[in-house]
């Protein structure tokens, strides 16, 4: 008989293709990434099933491949890593309406607990029980699969791929900040800060309709990309704090006007006090970067002029906004994506390698 069947009784009948393995990446001790199977729960009506297509590497999956450590998150046990992710739908839940297998997807990777005071309140990002990819003890999306809620899939418009549908969790932490401040048509934007989230946030100020973007960093070549992608204006400034005086003033000289609202996207003892210096009375600062758990600030000064300090963590519902800034041509994010990487054990480490020396690697891609 030919190839592709059994013979029984005589009758001929199909083998049953095997299902692949599903492998995933996961962080087994510091330093130290395996790709091993990730066995998937089974899918509830209300799920989906994912061919993870593109992942992104986030700043938080190198801090926990260095130190098994992420602000007062620990690695305890072995955990699969990555949280920015698109793919393709393989199956859907009985309930699912919106989805069908073969729709791309973005996804986005918390699950609130939708009881609770503050998702009840539509601010879901501040969920206590929060089970967000990569974050212990919540397994991550570099896999070949994954499951999750049909609800946090956003089907990608035809013309927006895959990794730009990845883009869109590092985006919504940009768009979310300028919800945050109130950003608009009005609104003069300083960026301290020109790593990813920095450069997202230049993107998304831009998209919100800021008139003129300044953006701080001490390394030329992020504040050349910066300008590239709609930066007005880039200073350059150092990591002393005695050169903060002469830095506002360089940064008001070139905003020409005030400052409106400050973003922080690095979260340390000078990049906060240069936001709260440089901001004008009665304007804001949005701390988006947790790089110091406790700085030392000029806090009563700019109490008393009147400057609100504004937390901003995550994002709330931004991926539909996300997607049409991707979609209208209103946002490319396509140039933030420097390196890409395939999916064996030797690609992953080189990967994260190439993330974590930084340099000219701003966003890192694996292509699954």
């Amino acid at each position: 008989m030919g190839k592709g069947g059994q013979s029984c009784n005589g009758m001929v009948r199909q083998a049953k293709p095997v299902e692949q393995e599903n492998m995933a990446a996961w962080l087994v001790d510091v330093n130290t990434i395996k790709i091993l199977p990730f066995k998937l729960p089974s899918i509830g009506p209300n799920d989906v099933r994912i061919r993870i297509k593109a992942v992104g590497i986030c700043g938080s999956d190198v801090h926990y491949l260095k130190t098994m450590k992420c602000a007062d998150f620990e690695v305890k046990e072995p955990m699969v890593i990555g949280h920015e992710c698109a793919g393709i739908v393989d199956k859907v839940g009985s309930e699912v309406k919106h989805l069908v297998p073969g729709d791309r997807v973005a996804v986005e990777p918390g699950i609130s607990c939708a009881r609770c005071q503050q998702c009840k309140g539509g601010r879901y990002n501040l969920c206590p029980d929060m089970k967000f990819f990569a974050t212990p003890p919540v397994h991550g999306s570099l896999a070949n699969q994954i499951v999750h809620p049909a609800d946090l899939c956003f089907k990608l418009p035809e013309n927006v791929s895959l990794e730009e549908g990845a883009m869109c969790e590092p985006l919504s932490v940009g768009v979310h900040a300028c919800r945050r401040a109130n950003v608009g048509p009005e609104t003069t934007v300083l960026i301290i800060g020109a790593g990813p989230i920095g450069l997202v946030s230049v993107l998304a100020a831009r998209a919100f309709g800021a008139p003129r973007i300044v953006i701080v960093d001490m390394d030329d070549k992020r504040l050349a990309m910066a300008k590239s992608l709609g930066a007005d204006e880039a200073v350059k400034v150092s990591t002393k704090m005695e050169d903060l005086d002469d830095e506002v003033a360089e940064i008001k000289e070139a905003m020409i006007s005030e400052v409106d609202v400050t973003f922080d996207c690095v979260g340390f003892n000078k990049t906060m006090s240069t936001g709260l210096n440089a901001t004008r009375p009665g304007g804001k600062v949005c701390l988006v970067g947790m790089g110091h758990g406790v700085m030392t600030v000029p806090l009563t000064p700019a109490a008393a002029r009147e400057v609100d300090v504004v937390g901003v963590f995550r994002y709330q519902n931004t991926w539909p906004l996300c997607l049409e800034f991707l979609r209208s041509g209103k946002i490319d994010v396509k140039p933030l994506i420097t390196h890409r990487f395939g999916f064996t054990e030797k690609e992953v480490e080189e990967a994260f390698a190439t993330s974590a020396r930084g340099g000219n690697a701003i966003k890192v891609m694996f292509k699954l």
